[in-house]
């Protein structure tokens, strides 16, 4: 759908004013630039955080600082070092200051509880405020839009949700659930918790300022590397779907005079469109069943719509007597030619035919 192009890209570190050796990572499919490409006669502007540990809020926010046309090619140095930071172009993570009009990017500081606005409310890291004030830049450059039109700021929320909510979320200490209960088990394996085993171990006989810059560039790298695969994602398959089962969702009445039952004219991930769909588009009574074809085997299949995206219920169940029945057996129970299954839970079904789908839902809304 979009042409992209590979990255070469050069960092540079600095541990207080002391330069190390450039080195470079590449990165692929994005129209963005991260880093660098080459020479320039005009001086880089400079972006501080801070050195020592680091977490995946100031590695991803370093990375998409320089995503924009103000900061594309900055250096990155690396200090705590007050007098060192203030002569800086922007400072992440450090200094005690949130103005972004100074393009200082610090949410540590007493009183601070900045929130990307639009609904969410989780506090903003470093990377958060750096993607509310840079983000949507980032997302129009990859659509290849304004920053007013309406994808973008689609698309913008939808990555901050998908990706950049959860680094804030983590770094700010906010737990994913309310409860009292200890978690059932230990998950490592978020982005977060890999970008910490970058850091320095205890028993590494190298703890040089260079060994903690080169893993604080590899933890850019991977944080910078997820972060432009989700928005690629959002831009090539979430955006165009929602359109589709917009399509889908005013002609469904087309489908069954009820409203209730939508068909895809062409398979999508619907399911992540259509609660926010029937909100925005005020539909009533909502969608209980999907139809559509299954690209492989070519039958179709009627799917009960979940009660809410995150719920596994349905809000109304295939019925109960069909449940766990296939083939012959079922088509005699429905009374409908061709029924091929329905799942135990009555969530998903399946026909030969488009015209035996649709009798099996239309029948499901009587009982």
């Amino acid at each position: 759908m979009f042409s992209v192009r590979g990255l070469n890209q050069k960092l540079f570190f600095f541990h207080k004013c002391s330069s190390i050796p450039p080195v470079t990572a590449t990165l692929n499919n994005s129209r963005v630039s991260a880093f660098f490409t080459g020479p320039s006669i005009i001086t880089p502007k400079r972006v501080g955080t801070h050195n020592g540990s680091f977490h995946c809020d100031e590695a991803l926010g370093c990375f998409l600082i320089r995503l924009s046309d103000k900061f594309s090619g900055a250096e990155i140095v690396r200090t705590r070092d007050a007098e060192v930071l203030d002569t800086f172009d922007a400072v992440l993570d450090v200094g005690g200051v949130y103005d972004s009009g100074r393009d200082r990017y610090d949410h540590h500081q007493k009183g601070f509880d900045g929130v990307l606005g639009h609904g969410f409310s989780t506090k903003l890291s470093s990377a958060g405020l750096v993607y509310k004030h840079y983000g949507k830049e980032i997302i129009a450059k990859e659509l290849q839009l304004d920053e007013g039109h309406p994808n973008v700021h689609r698309v913008f929320l939808a990555v901050y949700k998908s990706f950049v909510e959860a680094v804030d979320a983590t770094d700010n200490g906010i737990s994913q659930y309310d409860m009292e209960q200890p978690p059932r088990y230990v998950n490592n394996t978020s982005l977060s918790s890999r970008i910490s085993r970058f850091n320095l171990d205890w028993m590494d006989l190298d703890q040089s300022p260079e060994k903690e810059n080169e893993a604080f560039k590899r933890a850019m790298t991977l944080a910078g590397g997820e972060f432009l695969e989700n928005v690629q994602f959002h831009v090539r398959s979430w955006l165009p779907a929602r359109s589709i089962v917009m399509e889908n969702l005013a002609a469904r009445r087309d489908v069954d005079p009820s409203g209730e039952i939508m068909k895809m004219n062409r398979f999508c991930p619907w399911k992540l469109h259509l609660f926010e769909l029937e909100e925005e588009m005020r539909i009533d009574p909502p969608i209980k069943y999907v139809i559509y074809q299954d690209d492989r085997s070519k039958r179709w299949r009627l799917q009960a719509v979940a009660i809410s995206p995150d719920r596994f219920e349905s809000r109304k169940p295939l019925p109960s007597p069909w449940r766990g029945l296939c083939d012959e057996e079922l088509s005699k129970q429905a009374g409908i030619p061709g029924c091929v299954f329905v799942h135990m839970s009555g969530f998903i079904g399946g026909n030969l035919t488009y015209e035996g789908a649709l009798a099996m839902a239309r029948a499901s809304l009587k009982f």
